[in-house]
């Protein structure tokens, strides 16, 4: 199948400036998020089209190439398997996106080959680690800290991390310990030179000749730590936070990956949530209603007075400013709403029956008609 206009993937002109392409790639980008888009193969293809089509048209010389000789001549510029994940060089861009989770969202679609377009040689960075949080909604309106047991690979006991027995390393021979090797060819476009992974240190530019007997040369081994995560105060279902240099050590001294920890929200038996504000649903009885009476209700942090005027009807709504969750990053808090239900009662002794006989004379003089919904009343609420 012939791939598309790299620039009807992005949605730009011919004339988009680098700003347009970068906007109009962090839109899809989010539309396409495997996070938004479980096990949707169509989604991940997209997501991957558009990636492929901001590399190019963001790099000058790439998109020069392309609007002069199409996807032939940006093929030849990426070698004989056209477009793979290691070309891509344009995370530094984006790495905001998705609240620090974007580099582990490539991980887990392509392989975590690293993103070695324009890098130089192989960091030899340790893998990326996540693990998931589940969160109470008071921990979530206020903030938390979470000690978590963790497996990891961390550096060998026994050869300091070298991978080496003696401690010897050699520098590689085919590549010079540069990790990379060039290959020029000929083209229809002319001389073209590809930069490739060395096959024989894999972009380590080193090589063990006498290997470590407990890590077999890896120069690490598994072990369980325990890691502190400070949790800020208004986080969100499936958003990540990054602990960077937490995660695996690299092979043989390499540099450290990080931890993403993903949170997930637990379903409170009281509060739910709407954004930053928190939604109560406390019940009054009649005499309440109808009187007025103040009231104790639940918030996050203990319980607050909370006045019923006379006449309140079921359903009512009140508001409890700074009661619900502090923004993240943010020194402001949402509201309680409180939604009153007045509770009929059902169990009537003698003398509370005649009453209500009584009462029930005044009320058939009432004339009663339907009134705002639930939905209706939170909107006016808030304009």
């Amino acid at each position: 199948m012939s791939k598309r206009d790299y620039y009807e993937v992005l949605g730009v002109p011919k004339t988009a400036d680098e700003a347009e392409i970068k906007k109009a790639y962090r839109k899809l980008a989010m539309q396409f998020h495997p996070d938004k888009n479980p096990d949707n193969k169509e989604a991940e293809e997209k997501f991957k089209e558009a990636s492929e089509a901001y590399e190019v048209l963001s790099d000058k010389d790439k998109r020069q190439i392309y609007d002069q000789y199409g996807h032939a001549g940006i093929d030849q510029q990426f070698g004989n398997g056209g477009f793979s994940w290691s070309n891509f060089s344009r995370f530094d861009d984006i790495s905001d996106l998705f609240g620090g989770g974007f580099s582990s969202i490539f991980d887990t679609l392509f392989g975590g080959g690293g993103f070695g377009g324009g890098r130089g040689r192989s960091s030899n960075r340790g893998e990326d680690l996540q693990i998931e949080l589940s969160l109470t909604l008071p921990e979530i309106a206020l903030g938390t800290e979470k000690k978590i047991k963790i497996s990891v690979k961390d550096a060998c006991d026994k050869c300091d991390g070298s991978g080496s027995a003696n401690g010897k390393v050699d520098t590689c021979t085919q590549c010079r310990g540069t990790g990379q090797v060039r290959t020029v060819r000929q083209s229809l476009f002319g001389q073209m030179q590809t930069v490739s992974e060395c096959p024989s240190c894999r972009g380590e530019g080193k090589i063990i000749q006498n290997k470590c007997s407990k890590c077999y040369g890896e120069g690490r081994m598994g072990k369980v730590k325990e890691i502190t995560v400070k949790i800020p105060a208004g986080v969100e279902e499936n958003q990540y936070i990054r602990l960077r240099g937490q995660g695996n050590i690299g092979p043989r001294n390499g540099s450290h990956g990080d931890i993403l920890v993903l949170i997930h929200e637990k379903q409170d038996d009281v509060f739910e949530r709407d954004g930053n504000n928190i939604i109560l649903e406390f019940p009054i009885n009649v005499s309440q209603a109808v009187l007025g009476d103040e009231i104790l209700v639940p918030t996050l942090s203990g319980n607050a007075k909370m006045k019923v005027p006379a006449g309140t009807q079921s359903g009512r709504l009140f508001r409890l400013k700074g009661q619900g969750i502090q923004g993240l990053n943010s020194y402001s808090r949402g509201d309680l709403i409180v939604k009153v239900n007045v509770i009929t009662p059902t169990r009537l002794s003698r003398e509370e029956t005649e009453l209500y006989q009584r009462i029930r004379e005044f009320d058939n003089k009432r004339v009663l008609k339907p009134g705002k919904s639930f939905r209706d009343k939170l909107r006016d609420l808030f304009t």
